[in-house]
């Protein structure tokens, strides 16, 4: 058993993460940690949550600050899951290495190798360049191999996940025209924007909305990753949970449905959490409150329209953080999601 905590669990993520590593028979939840000055401190986890009433009763304890104590809560345990704003994971995550735990960050603050894109896009200084280098990028179904061998691994962006699982079969078959760029139109729900009260993610102000155009952080993320720019516009929509990418690419003279269906089956024929469709398009109650991402796809004039479809808090966070554990530790991959 691997002994492990949530740092962040008072969180949407947090809470699913708190579900998931309950139920799994290869981790022990030892605790739940929300910062020293949070409203949430010292509370049952399910006060907050009522479906996890005696499943996770655990309290959410309050982080020490005091670095010796941190240092002495690392060391008695064997993993730790971050699911807390980018520059807490960046100050966060080398204490708990130096101590020879295995962290799994679902923030942003390691998952670019490139110490200017935290400064331009996340507005602040990186000051381990050292851990950028050697972090792991966590998107499970292509970087397997290397989750293997890392004690870091950054896990993918919600938006990123299933833009990149969408796309990088068929980049790397060769069959998009890259001259034109890849087009990711996506909508997420509301929990996307985390649990901290807001007017723009208030029930009655959510409409459906774009924002974050042509400068939002998860642009560079996407494009850094399929090793292609892409033109990557975000949405809000008026529901919790779930993201729905429809994507526009050019295809390559010639290239027919059957070499685009053989490109996702080669790469995803043994991927559990991978769900291609032959027939329909997919959608987000399909694949709401599950680990999967669900992808299909229409062809007309030498043009592809993808749809991809995860649900945000699970295969876009906590589902993948979890499938990324499995991977390092040598269990079946989808061991306590399925």
């Amino acid at each position: 058993m691997q002994n492990t905590i949530i740092v962040g669990a008072s969180g949407y993520t947090g809470a699913e993460l708190a579900q998931i590593l309950t139920r799994h028979p290869h981790f022990n939840l030892m605790a739940l940690y929300v910062s020293t000055n949070s409203a949430d401190a010292n509370k049952p986890i399910s006060t907050l949550y009522p479906k996890l009433k005696q499943i996770v009763d655990l309290p959410l304890l309050p982080l020490p600050e005091n670095t010796e104590k941190l240092t002495a809560l690392a060391q008695s345990i064997d993993t730790v899951f971050l699911a807390t704003a980018h520059e807490v994971s960046h100050d966060l995550a080398p204490i708990f290495l130096a101590a020879g735990c295995k962290v799994f960050d679902l923030s942003g603050a390691y998952r670019v190798n490139n110490a200017a894109f935290y400064t331009e896009f996340y507005g602040f200084k990186h000051q381990y360049p050292e851990l950028l280098k050697n972090a792991v990028y966590g998107l499970a179904e292509w970087n397997a191999e290397k989750i293997k061998h890392t004690n870091l691994v950054a896990v993918a962006g919600c938006y990123p996940t299933v833009s990149q699982l969408s796309l990088k079969p068929l980049i790397e078959n060769h069959l998009l025209d890259l001259s034109q760029l890849p087009v990711i139109n996506a909508v997420s729900g509301v929990s996307g924007a985390g649990r901290k009260a807001s007017l723009t993610s208030s029930f009655c102000e959510v409409s459906l909305n774009a924002y974050g155009v042509f400068n939002h952080r998860h642009q560079p993320e996407i494009a850094t990753h399929l090793g292609t720019e892409v033109i990557f516009t975000p949405h809000l929509g008026n529901f919790k949970r779930g993201i729905l990418a429809t994507i526009t690419a050019k295809l390559k003279p010639g290239v027919t449905d059957t070499q685009i269906h053989s490109a996702y089956q080669q790469y995803y024929a043994n991927k559990p959490l991978i769900r291609i469709y032959e027939q329909g398009l997919p959608s987000i109650q399909a694949v709401e409150f599950t680990p999967y991402c669900d992808i299909g796809f229409a062809t007309k004039n030498g043009h592809i329209i993808i749809i991809g479809a995860e649900d945000n808090l699970l295969k876009g966070a906590a589902a993948q953080a979890v499938q990324c554990a499995n991977i390092r530790y040598g269990f079946d991959e989808t061991v306590g999601l399925i």
